[in-house]
């Protein structure tokens, strides 16, 4: 610990020159500081008046009994000791102020040491301790949880208030850490201390983040299936994983064993989108129809009919999903019932992308356009235009919309006036994914760079490239508090620091990246990473590669 925790101050140590308060040409209290009034020398020492009851030798008997001295050679004291020492009591305060510093003018650097070594442990203080318990958490909540843990090290009394639980719930909080399972189930850490489950949370997610920045890569479980097909759509919850292929079939796995849990056949057409909630998938195909299937079963409980073209993408809230089709219509659904709530129409050409937030819905089509509608009226409420080329991915956040389209632009919009905010320039090419969260947003681009932006100022924060980037088109991200993950064609996922923007290393890296190899698809949660890969020249087999960085705690 930093010896400022534990010091009231040094009365020794520093400058060994002085001038006194008093006008003698004498120095003052210390060689370390001026006596000043009310100064916290001042306040330790107390007047400068002799006082039976604060002299220094009172002090040392209360810290550490009359019998502890120093260690020094046995050697008979000087006849002349006595007197000096009577003549030195019988001195005012400001004249024994100046017979000391005139001593310590004469004295050895090793006697000046001496006198700090016997001084200096008198007036360290653990003011920690003395603070009520309220103020002192206090005080420690503002150290980082680093200093935490050396904190704990110093002392028991330290260490119960380290261990305090609402101390290490505000870390948690401030990490973005949510509550723990094992809440209620506070355990002795030995006897008389019990072991925060917030600590134990913020503990285990540090050895998570040091997995995926430095630990060792675990040999990837491997997920056979789809043959040689593309796999177009992943969906990763909990630890069922589902993949949609243009083979016209989805699969179900297990996160855990790897195993393919079941086989959703029922498309006549190629799976191009897909949602996925708890036990509920929803697929939307070429064949022109969604399919609502229970995970668990297998079962395909509802076919949705009303599209007259493939449907590209959709996207669920609660028990709702909207689709958005070739057809230029976007149709809002309930999944229980199968019933096609209602029809969106305006758009002019292929729907493209599409948010739901429960309220609004927001399109980008291959009209160059997005727009905002009411679901419940049918009606458009804002047709945002700018974009001079087709509208590929879209974040909506309820404020803002943000779109990317094949003008190299992405365009920031307010979801209530339709206002153009920002036009956020610097990619080369399409936009081909984006992720949006509390106003920072993570574009991929097929100029194999990712960038990172505040959408509130319109500015650029970090260009993920340099020696290490992609070396072609980026396919799809996902990015935390900490992390960005990229995938390319180039057959790599890459890990980036999301701060910094720098490099942190390969995830992923195909044999056969660069001939033809691919990673198409990454799905991420806190502690795993799903990459669907495969090549369309038989250069890399159909798969999907299951990397865990989990850790256990005991």
């Amino acid at each position: 610990m930093p010896s400022w925790w534990y010091h009231g101050g040094s009365p020794l140590g520093r400058n060994m020159k002085r001038k006194s308060e008093n006008g003698l040409d004498g120095r003052a209290l210390s060689p370390g500081k001026k006596l000043r009034k009310g100064s916290e020398y001042s306040r330790t020492l107390g007047p400068c008046t002799p006082s039976p009851t604060t002299t220094f030798g009172d002090l040392r008997n209360t810290k550490a009994g009359p019998a502890r001295r120093r260690c020094i050679p046995s050697v008979a004291p000087p006849p002349e000791l006595q007197d000096w020492l009577r003549t030195f009591q019988r001195w005012s305060g400001p004249e024994k102020l100046l017979a000391l510093d005139e001593l310590i003018d004469r004295c050895e650097p090793s006697q000046i040491k001496y006198m700090m070594q016997v001084i200096e442990p008198q007036f360290q203080r653990d003011f920690i301790s003395l603070l009520p318990k309220e103020l002192a958490l206090y005080v420690l909540s503002f150290l980082e949880p680093r200093d935490l843990l050396r904190a704990a090290q110093t002392c028991r009394y330290w260490r119960v208030l380290a261990e305090d639980n609402l101390l290490w719930r505000e870390k948690c909080r401030e990490e973005g850490i949510e509550e723990p399972l094992n809440l209620r189930k506070r355990r002795l850490l030995s006897p008389g201390f019990m072991y925060s489950p917030w600590k134990f949370a913020f503990m285990r997610q540090h050895k998570i983040d040091m997995n995926w920045r430095s630990g060792e890569l675990r040999a990837p479980k491997v997920l056979k299936g789809h043959d040689d097909h593309v796999i177009t759509c992943l969906q990763f919850c909990g630890n069922r994983i589902v993949s949609g292929s243009d083979d016209n079939t989805l699969k179900v796995w297990s996160a855990v064993t790897g195993e393919c849990v079941q086989t959703l056949v029922g498309h006549t057409g190629g799976v191009w989108s897909s949602q996925m909630r708890d036990s509920v998938v929803i697929s939307g195909s070429t064949d022109r129809t969604l399919k609502v299937w229970n995970a668990d079963t297998g079962e395909c409980v509802h076919t949705l009919y009303g599209h007259t073209s493939t449907v590209r993408c959709m996207h669920l809230h609660g028990n709702r999903v909207v689709s958005g089709s070739r057809d230029a219509t976007l149709r809002l659904w309930d999944i229980e019932t199968g019933q096609c709530l209602h029809v969106l129409m305006g758009h002019v050409a292929a729907v493209r992308c599409v948010q739901y937030d429960g309220h609004k819905v927001v399109s980008g089509a291959y009209d160059y356009t997005v727009k905002v509608w009411d679901p419940e009226s049918e009606s458009c409420t804002h047709t945002l235009q700018g974009h001079t080329n087709r509208v590929y991915s879209l974040q909506f956040d309820g404020t803002h919309i943000v779109s990317g389209s094949l003008d190299t632009s992405i365009r920031v919009w307010d979801v209530e006036s339709g206002n153009c905010l920002h036009t956020l320039m610097g990619h080369q090419s399409l936009t081909s994914g984006m992720e949006l969260r509390d106003n920072i947003l993570v574009s991929g681009n097929a100029d194999s760079t990712v960038k990172i932006w505040d959408i509130k100022t319109g500015q650029c924060l970090q260009t993920l490239q340099g020696p290490s980037k992609h070396q072609s088109a980026v396919t799809c991200l996902q990015f935390s508090s900490k992390f960005v993950v990229t995938s390319s064609d180039d057959g790599t996922v890459k890990l980036w620091d999301l701060k910094t923007g720098e490099f942190v290393r390969n995830l992923v890296a195909l044999e056969s990246g660069g001939s033809g190899g691919v990673v198409w698809r990454i799905r991420a949660s806190n502690t795993k990473l799903v990459c669907a890969v495969g090549s369309r020249n038989g250069t890399e087999e159909t798969k999907l590669l299951v990397l865990d960085f989990d850790v256990d705690l005991k």
